[in-house]
């Protein structure tokens, strides 16, 4: 069975010297970007199983936090190009993710814009929080409403939020994009923008657990709001809690994702999360809806 793993790391390699030229810091700051599969995406064809092809988006070194919106537009620009290229120099490439200037909202939605009219890219990333906002705050409601009107997904991937002083990689993230998702559901982005689609990175970290709380103490619109949302599976395996993702967000909502080459070594949980799903007690029919439909009929078929 054809398996589209939409939730693939890589870290353009211009793109980082760039960067690292602004701040030779940020390795130190963030070790889980000198993963060596980052910037040598064709070296991860080796551990990929034949059936698998990725979805490739930039591992977040985010420009905004460094440069003035000018150049944070023009750094974006250029990891796009990058990207767009390794993705058509990969067959286990199948598209890419854009990354978006979030202190230049304008240049933001011209990228949103153009991706209906490029090929390698099919959605944007965004992040659970931006200039030290919510990804929820007005400001970036044009990102939204783009994305909305182009019918471009929007892929929610976690940061750390810099007011805490005990931010940590195993339980830090969850919270964050629990936090964002609630934050985008009282914003009210999906009654403005119904048919607005957004992928959380973890299966939707927090939320099929607590799934109790949010029923009993929203209001019901809200909690209607939040099956709008679709998932990954990149929760490095644990069978029950993918059912248990499949069960609140449902079946057409789940898409396989592995965050590779990222969580375990040499390349990433692809493996892992594959027998997890297949150990999960969902059917034939819902397994291929995860490994591959849900892909085509969100990514394939905006075009």
């Amino acid at each position: 069975m054809e398996k589209v793993d939409i939730f693939a790391h890589v870290l353009p390699p211009v793109f980082y010297k760039q960067m690292l030229e602004i701040d030779p810091q940020i390795p130190e700051r963030a070790p889980f970007i000198k993963h060596p599969l980052l910037t040598e995406p064709n070296l991860r064809n080796q551990y990929l199983p034949t059936d698998c092809f990725q979805v490739i988006s930039a591992v977040n070194v985010n420009p905004e936090d460094y440069v003035d919106s000018k150049k944070a537009a023009a750094l974006c620009r250029t990891a796009n190009d990058e990207i767009s290229d390794i993705v058509n120099s990969n067959p286990k490439f199948l598209g890419g993710i854009a990354m978006l200037p979030m202190n230049n909202v304008d240049e933001a939605v011209g990228i949103i814009e153009s991706i209906r009219n490029s090929s390698p890219l099919l959605g944007a990333q965004i992040f659970t929080r931006a200039l030290g906002k919510s990804i929820a705050d007005q400001q970036f409601e044009p990102v939204f409403a783009a994305a909305a009107k182009n019918h471009i997904p929007l892929l929610l991937h976690p940061v750390f939020d810099p007011r805490k002083p005990d931010n940590n990689i195993v339980f830090s993230w969850e919270y964050e994009l629990s936090n964002a998702m609630l934050q985008i559901v009282q914003a009210g982005i999906f009654s403005k923008y119904p048919d607005l689609k957004i992928i959380v990175h973890h299966a939707g970290a927090m939320v099929p657990f607590f799934a109790g709380r949010i029923k009993y103490i929203l209001p019901e619109e809200q909690v209607t709001a939040f099956h709008q949302f679709y998932v990954d599976t990149a929760i490095l395996g644990n069978p029950p809690a993918l059912r248990l993702t499949v069960d609140y967000f449902g079946e057409d909502h789940v898409l396989f994702g592995t965050d590779a080459p990222l969580g375990i070594a040499p390349a990433g949980a692809t493996k892992e999360i594959i027998a997890a799903i297949d150990r999960a007690e969902v059917s034939l029919i819902v397994r291929e809806k995860i490994f591959n439909q849900n892909f085509k009929r969100i990514f394939e078929n905006q075009k």
